[in-house]
């Protein structure tokens, strides 16, 4: 394989910012975010539907199972690698 085509590549990766206190604190935060934006979002008619949690949830998440919580802690992670990525390129983390 062409070296300078491997060195070329490795000067367009982003750095990521290495773990800390802060970027904990975001990912939990927009995890609890997507959270409660998929509990609203999803349906009464269609939540519920599949395994419920081995948890007791507070009567404001009544019928979220299994599968919700799957996809919008999905949602979350996504979402906060975005937003740590976006706030390492910045400057700000």
């Amino acid at each position: 394989m062409n070296s300078t085509l491997i060195f070329g590549l490795q000067s367009t990766t982003p750095s990521t910012p290495e773990w800390s206190l802060t970027v904990g604190i975001i990912m939990i935060l927009c995890n609890i975010f997507a959270i409660v934006v998929g509990y609203y979002a999803i349906s009464k008619e269609n939540r519920g539907q599949g395994p419920a949690l081995p948890v007791s949830l507070p009567r404001v998440f009544t019928g979220f199972g299994f599968p919700e919580l799957l996809a919008t802690a999905s949602f979350g992670h996504i979402l906060g690698a975005g937003v740590i990525l976006g706030l390492s390129y910045t400057g700000v983390l």
